[in-house]
């Protein structure tokens, strides 16, 4: 069975003494990776298909329920950033040749993440990633 920290909290208060403590301490020891709800490959957690990531253009992901903008500036050359603007957090968008936040008007470079336009004073926060077998995974 697997343990998640639900079933381990209600281990604990179950059992109380220190079996359920151990129980959560291992479901919560840190360094320990969480499951992915995305099916992982060589690299790591799947991102999204290559052929979804126009050329010169860029697309919409979630990596862990988490945000994240794929683009690919030159044929076979994929880049990922986070999706949250550095300025205030809103989430940024592909627009046809670049990032774009639509809380306050910043703009970023799709090739690089570089600000384009301000408030931001920050680049798009970039995510290690690879092609494996055709889809973007975490590198």
């Amino acid at each position: 069975m697997d343990v998640t920290r639900r079933t381990a909290l209600r281990v604990v208060a179950a059992t109380g003494g220190a079996a359920g403590t151990a129980a959560v301490l291992a479901a919560c020891a840190p360094g320990e990776a969480r499951p992915s709800t995305r099916p992982t490959l060589e690299g790591g957690i799947e991102i999204i298909a290559a052929a979804e990531v126009p050329v010169g253009g860029a697309a919409k992901a979630e990596l862990s329920g988490t945000p994240v903008l794929v683009a690919q500036p030159e044929e076979g050359e994929f880049v990922v950033f986070s999706a949250s603007c550095p300025h205030q957090g809103c989430t940024v968008a592909p627009a046809d040749t670049e990032f774009d936040c639509p809380c306050h008007g910043s703009r970023f470079a799709l090739a690089d993440g570089a600000v384009l336009a301000g408030p931001a004073e920050q680049p798009l926060r970039e995510i290690a990633a690879e092609l494996v077998d055709g889809v973007i995974v975490t590198a």
